[in-house]
C-alpha cells in the first residue's frame, strides 16, 4: 500500500525530501504503508501548479465543472469497497460503517455538488446591480484523520464546483484514502493544477498552506486549538478562513420523549467511529423522571458495542486512532470523578482499543461534561424542567451539534433554543445538503450543499 509521490500539477511527482511517513494500522499496531514527508517547498510547488490552473478553471463555465465532478463520482464509485477497506486498515472503522458512512457518505456529497454545479442558479439581480458570485481563489484544505475522505471531499468538491483550484494536505495518520481520491481524479482527466496533494505533517505542511501568501482561502477541519493557529496565520494577510472544529453535543430526552428508543439512538451516536466523530452526542441530558431508566438503558446498551477486528461481522467498535489518542481518552476516563456504569470492559490485547464506556450522575460544570474527549465515552447528566435542559446544553464553548427527544411541537421548541448548527429532532437523519457547521468555539463558516458551494465564493456587485 506504499505511496511514493505527491501529485502536483496533474502528474506524480516524488517529494522534495525524500522522507517518509508510516501509515499504522490501530487495530494491530502494524505499519502497514509508508507516505511522502512534503515540506514548504512541495506546497510551494503545489500553490505554483494551483496559481496556474486557476485562470483557466474559474472561467471555465460551472455545468462543465459539474459535468467534471460527475466523471470523478464515477471513477471515485468504483474504488467505493477499496475506500471502505482501505479506511478499515489504516483508522480502524468496522467494515460495515466504513462501507455506509466513511465510502457511501462522500459519494453522496461529490454527487450533490456535481448536480448543483450542472444546474447552476440564475444570477441575483437587485434594483440595476448585478450580483456575481465569483471563485475565491487558491484553496487550501486541511482535513482531519477521523472521516477522511468524507472531510476532504465536503471541502474539494464545492471549492471545485465553485471555481477554485485546491492543494490538499490529508492528516498524515490516514492518508492512504485520499490517494485513492486522486487515482480517480487522474482518471477522470481533471485538468492540471486544478487538484493538488501534499502529504505531510500539519507543523510542516499545514503550517506552510496556512501561511502562504499564494492562498486566498484556507478550509480547515480539526481540532479548536490548531484552528486558532490557522486564524493566526492567515489573519497576518487577511486570507479567508473556514474552520470546522470541535464539538460536545447535547442529546436531550424530555419527559415526553420515546425513552427506549431515544437512548438507544442517542448511545449509537455517541459511539459512532469509536466516539471519534466531532459531533457526537457525548452529553446525553434526561429529564430526572426518566433518569433511572435512562441510565440502566445505556449501561446495557454500551455493552452491546463488541470491540475487535474492524473485518470481523461481530465487531461494532474498533479501535481509536493512535497510541497517543488512547492516551488521551483513557486520561479522561481516569479523572472522570463520576459514576461508571458501562466500562473496564473485556478488550483486545493488541490495538488502540478503548471500551465503550457511560458515566452517569455527571457535573454539568465538569472536566467529563465541558472537554471534547473524542472517543467512546458517554456522560449522563440529569435536568429538571425544559429550561434546565437548554440552560445545561448550552452551557459549552462549543456549538456544533445536538438532539432533541419529545412531542415534536415541545422538541422543536427547544431545538430552537440551542446555540448549535445543527440539531436533530427526535431522530432525524443526517442530510447531506444542509449546512454543516458550528457556532462560537466550533468554527467559523458552512459546508455542504449551496451554503458549502457559497464559502468558496466571493460576491461582485456590477452596477448596469
Amino acid at each position: 500500500m506504499n505511496r511514493d509521490s505527491l501529485y502536483l500539477g496533474g502528474r506524480w511527482v516524488p517529494a522534495n525530501s525524500g522522507a517518509t511517513i508510516p501509515v499504522e494500522n490501530p487495530a494491530t499496531e502494524e505499519i502497514i504503508a509508508h507516505v511522502p514527508a512534503g515540506n514548504a517547498e512541495d506546497v510551494e510547488r503545489a500553490v505554483t501548479a494551483a496559481t496556474a490552473a486557476f485562470d483557466d478553471w474559474s472561467r471555465t463555465p460551472m455545468a462543465e465543472r459539474g459535468a467534471m465532478l460527475g466523471k470523478l463520482h464515477e471513477a471515485l464509485a468504483s474504488r467505493a469497497d477499496e475506500i471502505a477497506r482501505t479506511v478499515g486498515l489504516e483508522l480502524g472503522t468496522p467494515l460495515k460503517v466504513a462501507k455506509a458512512v466513511q465510502a457511501g457518505l462522500p459519494l453522496a456529497v461529490l454527487r450533490g455538488y456535481a448536480d448543483l454545479a450542472a444546474n447552476p442558479a440564475p444570477e441575483e439581480t437587485i434594483g440595476h446591480s448585478l450580483i456575481a458570485r465569483e471563485p475565491a481563489g487558491v484553496v487550501g484544505a486541511i482535513t482531519p484523520w477521523n472521516y477522511p475522505l468524507h472531510q476532504v471531499v465536503a471541502k474539494v468538491a464545492a471549492a471545485l464546483a465553485a471555481g477554485c483550484t485546491v492543494v490538499l494536505k490529508p492528516s498524515e495518520l490516514t492518508p492512504l484514502v485520499a490517494y485513492l481520491l486522486f487515482d480517480a481524479a487522474d482518471e477522470a482527466g481533471l485538468p492540471d493544477g486544478v487538484l493538488n496533494l501534499v502529504t505531510g505533517t500539519g507543523a510542516e505542511v499545514g503550517a506552510a498552506i496556512a501561511g502562504h501568501p499564494g492562498i486566498d482561502m484556507v478550509s480547515f477541519t480539526g481540532s479548536t486549538a490548531t484552528g486558532r493557529a490557522i486564524s493566526h496565520a492567515a489573519a497576518d494577510r487577511i486570507a479567508r478562513v473556514s474552520l470546522e472544529l470541535g464539538g460536545k453535543s447535547a442529546n436531550i430526552i424530555l419527559a415526553d420523549a420515546d425513552l427506549t428508543k431515544a437512548v438507544k439512538v442517542g448511545v449509537g451516536n455517541a459511539f459512532l467511529n469509536s466516539g471519534q466523530t466531532c459531533t457526537a452526542w457525548t452529553r446525553m441530558l434526561v429529564h430526572r423522571d426518566l433518569y433511572d431508566s435512562a441510565v440502566s438503558l445505556a449501561a446495557d446498551a454500551a455493552a452491546a458495542y463488541t470491540t475487535g477486528d474492524p473485518f470481523d461481522s461481530g465487531t461494532r467498535m474498533g479501535p481509536l486512532v493512535s497510541a497517543a489518542q488512547r492516551e488521551r481518552v483513557q486520561g479522561f476516563i481516569s479523572r472522570a470523578g463520576a459514576r461508571m456504569v458501562a466500562g473496564d470492559a473485556g478488550i483486545p490485547e493488541k490495538g488502540y482499543f478503548v471500551a465503550p464506556t457511560v458515566f452517569a450522575d455527571v457535573d454539568p460544570g465538569s472536566e467529563l461534561a465541558q472537554e471534547e474527549i473524542f472517543g467512546p465515552v458517554l456522560s449522563i447528566i440529569a435536568f429538571d424542567d425544559d429550561e434546565d435542559a437548554v440552560r445545561i446544553a448550552n452551557n459549552s464553548r462549543y456549538g456544533l451539534a445536538g438532539g432533541v427527544w419529545g412531542t415534536p411541537d415541545r422538541a422543536l421548541a427547544v431545538a430552537r433554543r440551542l446555540r448549535t448548527g445543527a440539531v436533530d429532532v427526535n431522530g432525524a437523519s443526517f442530510n447531506p445538503v444542509a449546512p454543516f457547521g458550528g457556532y462560537k468555539q466550533s468554527g467559523i463558516g458552512r459546508e455542504l450543499g449551496v451554503h458549502g458551494l457559497a464559502e468558496f465564493q466571493q460576491t461582485k456587485a456590477i452596477q448596469r
